[in-house]
């Protein structure tokens, strides 16, 4: 197998795979998408919510806001986000303030919810370590490929924030590697 990179920025990768197949090309676009770890807000505390929308909803759109996962973030991570605002205004994901200096929004213009006049809303969201098997807002990412014949593929990597698209890439070979060693050594057993 070999890859080349075609285009290669911050915000997104694409590159050739071949020498491969669909299945391999299908592990990995799925390893991509659903087993890279990322931090993500999974449980809203509410302390003032005297804004129009439910607290659920508030904490359903919180949850899909990215947050930025440092390489050296695992399971037992999790980091609090605060939140206080009053109305008039809209609140955005930059009045999230996190309790962990490596660890932040992805995206600071993300709009939450527009505050009318006296309208209140303090929050802590706790945002936890896991993977899209668990949940939609723990995906880092988009990905696609095409195939160019049944030996070739042209990927596409685009990141939600949370991690340079390089990054998705070698975490999900990562992953898919990891994954293989045990099957290898259960079947050597």
């Amino acid at each position: 197998m070999k890859l080349t990179i075609e285009d290669n920025n911050e915000q997104s990768i694409r590159f050739t795979l071949t020498g491969s197949n669909y299945s391999f090309a299908n592990a990995l676009r799925r390893g991509m998408i659903n087993s890279v770890g990322t931090l993500a807000i999974d449980k809203v505390t509410f302390y003032e919510n005297s804004s129009a929308m439910f607290d659920e909803y508030i904490a359903h759109r919180i949850g899909l806001i990215p947050i930025t996962t440092p390489k050296d973030y695992d399971q037992k991570d999790e980091v609090v986000f605060s939140l206080s605002a009053e109305g008039p205004g809209i609140v955005y994901s930059k009045e999230l303030v996190s309790t962990s200096k490596g660890v932040k929004v992805a995206n600071e213009k993300i709009p939450i919810i527009k505050l009318a006049e006296g309208q209140k809303l303090k929050l802590d969201g706790k945002a936890v370590f896991s993977n899209a098997q668990n949940s939609a807002k723990f995906q880092p990412g988009l990905v696609t490929y095409k195939a160019v014949d049944d030996k070739t593929f042209d990927f596409y990597v685009e990141t939600f924030g949370q991690m340079p698209a390089t990054e998705i890439v070698h975490r999900a070979l990562n992953v898919i590697s990891d994954n293989v060693k045990e099957v290898y050594k259960e079947i050597k057993k």
